[in-house]
């Protein structure tokens, strides 16, 4: 199965109201061209799915600043005063989720759980609305899974198959997003042979990728 597809193609797979993931920290790893493509056309009306609100001038960043996302569920939006803006005057809806507990929210889908239990929140505004679990004479917020329509994730390296290789701390949430969403394109800084990749440095494998985009 050929899974090349051109930055464009990667694009014109977005539609209006969709729910995107996208991999990276503070842009770092992240699927950066895809998102610069993705302001320029113009679809709206996004969900996000990301660690953090990236930058006004940087990654997805740039949707938010440009008015083409409805909500972002993430863990963090201090490195974009824009978004800090449109919530502050409710024009964006933010779900804020702690970083640990936003990673095992998506990793939950990609495993097939029902959700987390953690403690984490209890007693504050993350608990608001959310179901409290005792077990064995503790309570636990229950967490539950994220999914996407599309998961943009960015790797060091990928061959011709699609098994991805992260260099550092560039891996941060591209593995995890890779197993929770319908479809899951990755943005790849380098092409090699399938199998120059040695087995134990296959951080994620052919299996989940289903399009390729070469920067």
């Amino acid at each position: 199965m050929d899974k090349f597809i051109s930055l464009q193609d990667a694009v014109n797979k977005v539609k209006d109201g969709m729910t995107i993931m996208v991999g990276g920290f503070l842009t770092s790893g992240g699927p950066n061209n895809i998102m610069d493509a993705l302001v320029k056309s113009g679809v709206k009306n996004l969900t996000i799915i990301s660690n953090d609100g990236a930058y006004p001038e940087k990654g997805h960043g740039q949707l938010i600043a440009n008015h083409q996302v409805k909500k972002i569920i993430t863990s963090y939006i201090g490195s974009n005063p824009v978004a800090i803006d449109q919530m502050n005057a409710k024009e964006l809806e933010i779900e804020f989720s702690p970083q640990g507990t936003l990673v095992e929210r998506i990793r939950a889908y990609g495993a097939g759980l029902g959700g987390v239990l953690t403690p984490t929140g209890l007693g504050t505004v993350v608990e608001l609305g959310k179901q409290v679990i005792n077990v064995d004479g503790k309570n636990y917020l229950l967490e539950t899974p994220l999914k996407a329509d599309i998961a943009f994730i960015g790797a060091s390296v990928c061959d011709k198959s699609g098994n991805l290789y992260y260099k550092g701390t560039t891996k941060n949430f591209n593995p995890i997003m890779a197993m929770a969403a319908e479809v899951v394109i990755v943005e790849a800084e380098e092409l090699v042979e399938t199998g120059s990749i040695i087995p134990e440095n296959v951080h994620t494998p052919a299996i989940l990728i289903d399009h390729i985009y070469i920067k």
